[in-house]
């Protein structure tokens, strides 16, 4: 817990938007685990509040949001936030992702004292080319500023190499991974039955899923593909896939879904509330990105004892160990014949995976142990370390 010889300390999260996805949530649940009473927590967005600023505020923490175009700021935006920060008189300043980031680390000079600054980089990087050309700026434009900061986190190892090969200073580098939380992320034979019942499918169904927001990094085409395949050795299955934008009204997914003669066997839920019941029902949980730092959603699966299937990206194959699969990106055959393989250990087969890839979560990157990662960090700046 964080004991910093200033009672009432006060560190200010500066996130780039508040909208449901992964890094969102890691701020919430790392909000939701550390000790307030050591030192009080607020947020600001440089977008709006968003869904998940709401599920914080709930916590009673104050979320205040910008209203910023954060590709091109104005002016009113940027004073904006300098009013913010200057009113909540921070001791210690976490940004979040790129945007945040810098601009945690803008306002800073605008304080009457300068405070310490750390920066958390969320997103891995394989090729510039592959980035939006604002994101690439930033990106570069950060590798340039990387020894403003007092320290900057990673969540994924090879996010932090990577990072390191485009300029950002490596001895500002550490690492803190993804936490999740297992009292939520638990097995549950109720959510498996009633998911079920709710899609209008047999208690026996196999479900194969994907979970996360519709992003071409995402690569949900590729998990529609293998569906297609594996379909055709067994057409019982059944997939389910939910996130921001998946849902009916996207023509992309629909489209590629009709054109492989999968109707009925996709249920696309759109972005859900109950993520930890729609992951515990799950027989196979799967990631099919062709890039990622860390993936929440396999993490999530493993708490729930589902074993995964991810490609290998990011961290995800150092997550999920000798407890899942990790296949190439980009590689539909590769990701059918994975859920193959588990196809044909059979359901104890599966239930003896899941359970290691439970513990494998409980033992190394339960949110408790996270937020007590956090909690030292802040706590060594907060010190004047």
């Amino acid at each position: 817990m964080i004991e910093s010889g200033k009672p009432g300390c006060k560190i200010l999260h500066v996130i780039s938007a508040l909208n449901m996805g992964g890094a969102e949530m890691m701020l919430f649940k790392l909000l939701s685990g550390m000790d307030r009473a050591r030192c009080s927590p607020e947020v600001v967005s440089l977008k709006d509040v968003g869904s998940v600023g709401r599920k914080i505020e709930k916590l009673g923490i104050p979320v205040q949001g910008v209203a910023m175009k954060i590709s091109r700021p104005n002016p009113f935006s940027i004073w904006r936030l300098i009013k913010i920060v200057r009113k909540a008189d921070p001791d210690l300043i976490q940004g979040w992702m790129y945007h945040g980031n810098l601009g945690a680390q803008f306002v800073n000079a605008f304080l009457p004292r300068p405070v310490p600054v750390l920066w958390n980089v969320r997103h891995s990087v394989y090729n510039l080319d592959f980035e939006k050309k604002t994101t690439a700026w930033m990106i570069r434009l950060s590798a340039r500023l990387s020894n403003k900061p007092a320290k900057i986190l990673f969540n994924s190892s090879v996010s932090a190499a990577q990072h390191q090969n485009l300029g950002f200073v490596k001895e500002k580098q550490t690492m803190i991974p993804n936490g999740f939380d297992t009292n939520i992320f638990s097995p549950s034979e109720e959510a498996r039955l009633k998911v079920r019942q709710e899609l209008g499918l047999p208690s026996s169904s196999i479900l194969i899923g994907l979970i996360g927001r519709y992003h071409p990094m995402k690569d949900h085409g590729n998990f529609i593909r293998a569906a297609a395949l594996i379909s055709r050795t067994y057409p019982e299955l059944h997939f389910l896939l939910a996130g921001t934008n998946v849902d009916t009204t996207n023509t992309e997914l629909t489209n590629l879904i009709e054109s492989l003669n999968l109707g009925g066997k996709v249920h696309l839920l759109g972005e859900r509330e109950d993520v930890n019941r729609l992951t515990a029902s799950l027989d196979i949980a799967s990631s099919s990105s062709f890039t990622e730092a860390s993936s929440n959603t396999i993490g999530e699966a493993m708490a729930c004892a589902v074993p995964c299937v991810a490609t290998d990206v990011g961290d995800s194959g150092a997550v999920i160990a000798d407890t899942g699969l990790v296949i190439p990106p980009r590689n539909s055959e590769a990701l059918a014949s994975a859920w193959k393989e588990l196809l044909n250990m059979g359901f104890e087969g599966r239930k003896k995976l899941g359970a290691k890839a439970r513990d494998r979560i409980l033992n190394h990157f339960s949110i408790e142990k996270i937020v007590s990662q956090y909690e030292t960090l802040h706590k060594s700046f907060l010190n004047g370390a």
